[in-house]
């Protein structure tokens, strides 16, 4: 197989992906960037390899940030953050990590796993264990496969470690949360790490190259090389998403606040264009989570939901959104993995306390425009 190598020139690309796919959270993709690209210019490119190409031998960490993304961007994550917590591992099950890979696909927590795989001079998986952000620790494929989160580790810029072994992933999200907040509510992670056999059988595959194939559309790089206008992005992007777009609008009224480790609100929206005289609402903890048009709902998760510049198509997160910024609202469907009962019950709408069932995107998509039509 082809050497893949991650470079500078990369990164944004995937870090714009990243925040795509990551719906609002995984942290700010622009920080993330700037740690990768500082550390792929003095380290080198970073080699990228895939799921399948892990032999049962290697151990493989995945690495990110845990808190609320609202914090993450007042307080830069530390570089030192990333090899005290690899080093933490390594002391912690006395195996030497072979390879890094995001935890999960969020713009900032993709970023993070090529800066520590420049840094360790190590491989980063083409691949993650959500296939988007969740907001809580225990959200991976690796929890709905069976597996428990193993020895974890926090890290945070004082130099405070702290190595716990949870008896299941609830248990390390309310571990992990309870340490994050006393951190400063931003930490460095490492949980579930593995070896390459259960990576194989749990990794969601190929989510970074996804990534950089939606970051190079919001670059304004299409199929075949075709440049792209500003004002063809959006709909481009849900081309190759197999996205809805859902929704025009200008942000009217905003709630925002850091609670219990999570940046939670939500954003309420008046219609622009076709969608005049409509109104949105968004609910979100980190992450995009619950959408209805006027009262109805229009897309939940699992499915995943991301706010786009009206203008230009670049991804806005949970904590950049504003007060008067125009934007779209776009939907994708999820993960197979997380349309599974098993799957619902960790991160579809109950878990959260939505009084809503879960609904396809798809689905709901079709029924607006059934109904639009015999209107």
């Amino acid at each position: 197989m082809s050497e893949r190598l991650i470079t500078e020139a990369d990164i944004d690309a995937i870090a714009l992906g990243a925040a795509v796919l990551g719906t609002g959270g995984g942290g700010d993709p622009h920080v993330g960037s700037l740690i990768a690209k500082r550390l792929i210019r003095l380290h080198g490119p970073v080699r990228m390899i895939d799921v399948d190409e892990l032999g049962d031998d290697d151990f493989v960490v995945p690495i990110g940030g845990i808190g609320a993304p609202s914090v993450s961007v007042e307080r830069i994550q530390a570089e030192s953050e990333l090899l005290a917590a690899l080093r933490a591992i390594e002391g912690a099950t006395r195996r030497v990590p072979t390879a890094v890979m995001p935890i999960e696909v969020g713009g900032g927590n993709s970023m993070l796993p090529i800066a520590a795989a420049a840094l360790a001079g190590l491989p980063v998986v083409d691949g993650d264990a959500m296939g988007r952000a969740f907001p809580e620790a225990q959200m991976v494929t690796f929890h709905l496969a069976g597996y428990g989160p193993g020895t974890t580790v926090l890290v945070d810029h004082h130099g405070n470690e702290v190595v716990s072994r949870p008896v299941d992933g609830a248990w390390s999200e309310r571990l992990a949360r309870a340490a994050t907040v006393e951190m400063g509510g931003a930490a460095t992670m490492i949980d579930y790490a593995y070896g390459g056999a259960v990576v194989r059988e749990c990794a969601i595959p190929a989510t970074l190259t996804a990534a950089k194939r939606i970051g190079a559309i919001l670059l304004g790089r299409g199929a075949g090389g075709v440049e792209l206008r500003d004002d063809e992005k959006i709909d481009a992007l849900c081309a190759e998403l197999g996205g809805v777009r859902l929704f025009d609008g200008k942000v009217a009224d905003l709630q925002r606040q850091v609670e219990g480790g999570f940046t939670r609100g939500a954003a309420e929206l008046e219609g622009v264009g076709d969608d005049r005289g409509d109104r949105f609402r968004l609910d979100f903890q980190n992450e995009m989570l619950l959408a209805r048009r006027d009262g109805e709902l229009a897309a939940v998760t699992p499915d995943l939901i991301s706010v786009l510049d009206l203008a230009t198509g670049q991804p806005i997160t949970t904590e950049a959104l504003r007060y008067g910024a125009r934007v779209a609202v776009v939907a994708m469907p999820c993960h197979e993995k997380w349309r599974t009962p098993v799957g619902l019950d960790n991160a579809g709408p109950a878990h959260f306390g939505y009084d809503v069932e879960w609904q396809p995107v798809e689905d709901l998509a079709r029924r607006r425009i059934e109904r639009k039509e015999a209107a």
